[in-house]
């Protein structure tokens, strides 16, 4: 499993999994066990069987290169999570090249360090790169002492991508 931008929470439950077989990857996290950027990630073709990529795709200058990476490091017959914020009122994303300060950006894109803000394309976006994309209402699937757990929203949204 490949888990690019390795948070806390989730890296700690994934160690605890002695079965698998984890590497994290990141341009700059220390708890990475790679450095490298998503863009143009050192791992050979076909190399993952699940990848988890959350919050990310959001934060990189080409998420088409970054989606073509990840496709092309998955194995056939993988899946993966690639969750992003979309505002499910957009048909299109968002991507203005003069959209750069924090302020702007916090305005158009929710946060200061997104250079993007997905939108009801998305998964064809991942489809435009060779995935086949699945939106999940996992919120509203696994019950309330579930979504309070795990903090979902109502509404919110996973999307699952499979070679």
């Amino acid at each position: 499993m490949l888990h690019i931008a390795p948070e806390q929470p989730f890296l700690g439950r994934f160690r605890k999994m002695k079965h698998l077989d984890l590497t994290t990857a990141d341009l700059f996290s220390p708890l990475a066990d790679v450095k490298c950027d998503i863009q143009d990630m050192p791992f050979e073709d076909n190399t993952f069987d699940v990848i988890f990529c959350n919050h990310v795709l959001e934060h990189v200058d080409d998420d088409h290169k970054a989606m073509s990476e990840l496709y092309r490091v998955m194995k056939h017959g993988g899946f993966g999570i690639f969750q992003v914020p979309i505002d499910y009122n957009r048909e299109n994303t968002l991507e203005d090249p003069n959209i750069t300060s924090e302020e702007d950006r916090v305005k158009h894109y929710w946060q200061k360090d997104h250079v993007r803000l997905f939108g009801l394309d998305y998964p064809s976006k991942l489809e435009a790169v060779g995935f086949k994309a699945e939106r999940i209402d996992l919120a509203n699937e696994v019950g309330d002492e579930l979504r309070d757990r795990y903090r979902l929203g109502y509404g919110d949204k996973v999307y699952r991508v499979d070679k």
